[in-house]
């Protein structure tokens, strides 16, 4: 078992979790605001029609965006490597500034055709590019500026902070339902939170300007020109190449949680509504109740996982995620009662707080510091740009093809294949961050290994 390094200085630890939190807050607030204000502004950008196509086109350039994450995974990842953690947060912040900007002073269909969904694209783009490189500039920050005995609990506040984005968002939605006309939502109330997002990502670019580089980072810096202090080229696929394996882990592991996730938040507003026959009001709700409970949950799971191991949590997700879809979301979508729905949409997401709590500190763990972060990115990104990314247009093509439960499926299937890897990876709690080795990790837990 190898030796875990030497705790980082008590100069980073809560104001690196403050800092890299927030800012990922309204990152995440930045990106989920378009899914949850999607039923409203849909009708802006296409033809006026039947409402599922019209999210199906707003779906698909989602879709768009997830795809533009690899690229950012690629080019931020090795931003970061290559100049810094605390760089490379700064420039996704600005990134996500701009594309909220450019959605909310978008025009509309009626206004100049085409042109304006046109808009909406580029916006997606670059929202894609920027969280292609936030994910792992926010993972590799947290996992490295926290002590070894705490990783998993440090770590899990990246999903606390992305579940509170998706909140403020819901709870600006439910706001603005109970204080302006459904009309009003329709024609110009939808475009208030991405003018919210804008000025929050200027808030933070000031806030994360002023946060430290981790001491990881620093002690592996070597000459600024490309390498580090053992002569690795820093952030370099040709570098990243050398961990195929790693890099196929993420992948994989990668595959079933982000299916479900984006199942159980971004898509379970509009299912509501529009398969078990909620109001927009109440979907919404419900939705902003569950994910608060969930937010919580997360650093008691990543405090656990730095006793128990990472790979209990992952196989419990897996186990419980292949099993119970299928009757969730069967029974969801004959429940139109709120209290049913919650139940139901929290038993899910309990199940997810397997992955979702632990997920970026494992991948940080399998990669040294040299290419963490583009490690970390890109096979991340590559999964999230051909599972996450297109499950909730999946999700509507099974609906719009009247066979739902096909979807249903889906998702356990992924999850299945998720399970397979959780099952036979190898335990990456007690991994060391050195930056000038490859990580080592514990074979097996033991109850006597120390944490």
């Amino acid at each position: 078992m190898s030796t875990p390094p030497a705790a980082p200085s008590s100069r980073t630890p809560w104001k690196a979790v403050i800092g890299g939190s927030v800012g990922n807050l309204v990152e995440w607030f930045d990106w989920f605001v378009y899914a949850s204000f999607a039923t409203y502004f849909a009708g802006a950008f296409f033809p006026k029609g039947d409402a599922t196509a019209q999210l199906l086109n707003t779906a698909g350039i989602f879709a768009v965006g997830f795809f533009m994450r690899p690229v950012g995974g690629w080019l931020l990842g090795r931003y970061a490597d290559r100049r810094g953690r605390k760089a490379a947060l700064t420039l996704t912040v600005t990134l996500m500034s701009a594309s909220a900007l450019l959605i909310a002073v978008a025009p509309t269909y009626d206004q100049v055709g085409y042109a304006g969904a046109a808009v909406l694209l580029v916006a997606r783009l670059l929202q894609g590019l920027s969280v292609g490189g936030e994910y792992a500039a926010s993972a590799t920050y947290l996992t490295e500026a926290s002590n070894p005995g705490r990783r998993g609990f440090v770590a899990s506040f990246q999903y606390v902070s992305m579940t509170m984005g998706q909140l403020c968002g819901l709870g600006l939605q439910i706001l603005l339902q109970h204080t302006m006309s459904d009309d009003a939502l329709h024609s110009w109330g939808w475009r208030i939170p991405f003018l919210v997002g804008t000025v929050g990502a200027a808030v933070v670019f000031w806030l994360r300007r002023n946060l430290l580089e981790t001491e990881a980072y620093e002690a592996a810096e070597g000459t600024g020109e490309g390498r580090d202090t053992e002569g690795h080229e820093r952030g370099t696929i040709r570098q990243l190449l050398q961990h195929r394996r790693e890099f196929a882990l993420v992948m994989a592991l990668t595959m079933g949680g982000t299916v479900a996730y984006y199942t159980y938040t971004t898509y379970l507003t509009k299912y509501l509504s529009n398969t078990a026959g909620m109001s927009k009001s109440d979907a919404s709700l419900v939705s902003f109740c569950a994910l608060f409970l969930f937010m919580l949950l997360q650093p008691l799971a990543g405090a656990l996982s730095d006793r128990v191991g990472r790979r209990p949590l992952l196989i419990s997700f897996g186990v419980g995620s292949m099993l119970g879809t299928v009757p969730i979301m069967s029974t969801l979508s004959d429940t139109s009662s709120f209290g049913g729905a919650l139940l139901l949409s929290l038993a899910a997401l309990v199940i997810i707080t397997g992955y979702t709590s632990i997920n970026a500190v494992v991948k940080a763990e399998l990669f040294p510091t040299h290419v963490r972060a583009l490690g970390v990115a890109l096979p991340y990104a590559l999964a999230n740009a051909l599972f996450g990314g297109t499950a909730e247009y999946v999700a509507l093509w099974f609906k719009n093809a009247g066979a739902e439960s096909g979807f249903y499926w889906y998702v356990s299937g992924c999850a299945a294949v998720s399970l397979v890897v959780y099952a036979t990876m190898r335990e990456t709690r007690d991994a060391a961050l050195t930056p000038d080795r490859p990580v080592e990790a514990a074979p097996e837990v033991s109850p006597k290994t120390p944490v």
